[in-house]
């Protein structure tokens, strides 16, 4: 019984190693697409990027609004009035940081993006493989990985860290806001504390996590829609798998980031 579970253990290992390199090897080959095969013309190109730009960033805005100001009015009001029972109050800036730009915007952006975009691009996707849209391409001398897969994939990095940044400024400006009507802090008061509390390490880990949250999403979505046989039976399959997968490695690779993070930030502190 034993070594029939560690046999299990080990073929699901092997087969989530296979699949992760199949989904780096497609955007290896999508990227290389672009770079050498000009077949569709750089405008082209740029056309889908700036289509999937605008349905990814810009129409997902008012959605994002309405989070940020419900995530940061949250926050904004629980800390503060923690803070002010424990007399920490100039600790308001840290901890906002801590929560909004380190974890919560990251994670709640990537969430949205793979609600609303990651499932359109799976089902599109499928949806051109059944219709043997994808098969006309190529007829016409057209590499699919050049012009649907890479333009999806640049259009969504620049999606997401748009729209992380714009939740930040939302929720950490817009909930004071809101919160202004039951809270008496003075605005330049907060302002400081912010200001103190950003680094430059704030910066790149809100590089690092949002860049690589909006490549996963979309590398993973073309992938399953690519995966599309011949029946559209297949496509709702795909897109369910494209979700699932896309929440799984974005939250585990947001757990290394920080978890890694925080020990560097202990052995620096010489805890560890």
């Amino acid at each position: 019984m034993f070594f029939s579970h560690v046999d299990a253990l080990g073929r699901d290992v092997v087969e989530i190693m296979r699949y992760i390199f199949e989904v780096l090897l497609m955007a290896y080959l999508s990227v290389r697409a672009a770079v050498f095969d000009q077949a569709q013309g750089l405008r082209t190109v740029f056309g889908v990027v700036s289509a999937q730009i605008f349905f990814t960033g810009w129409q997902a805005m008012p959605l994002m609004t309405v989070l940020a100001l419900a995530t940061g009015g949250i926050c904004i009001l629980q800390s503060s009035a923690q803070l002010q029972l424990l007399g920490g109050a100039s600790m308001l800036g840290n901890l906002l940081v801590v929560i909004i730009v380190r974890e919560v915007g990251p994670l709640l952006t990537a969430l949205i993006v793979i609600a609303r975009s990651g499932t359109a691009v799976a089902s599109e996707i499928g949806n051109s493989r059944v219709n043997r849209e994808i098969e006309a391409l190529e007829t016409m001398g057209i590499n699919p990985l050049s012009y649907i897969v890479f333009p999806r994939i640049v259009g969504g990095v620049v999606s997401v860290l748009c729209l992380a940044f714009y939740f930040n400024v939302i929720a950490l400006l817009g909930g004071f806001l809101v919160t202004r009507l039951i809270n008496d802090m003075p605005f330049s008061f907060y302002a400081d504390s912010l200001s103190n509390a950003f680094t430059l390490e704030d910066v790149g880990l809100f590089l690092l996590k949002n860049s690589f949250s909006g490549m996963i999403i979309f590398v993973i979505s073309c992938y399953q829609g690519m995966t599309v046989k011949q029946s559209s039976h297949e496509v709702p399959q795909v897109t369910t798998k494209a979700v699932v997968h896309s929440i799984i490695f974005v939250v585990s690779f947001n757990l290394i980031v920080t978890t890694l993070f925080y020990l560097n930030q202990l052995i620096k502190m010489g805890i560890l």
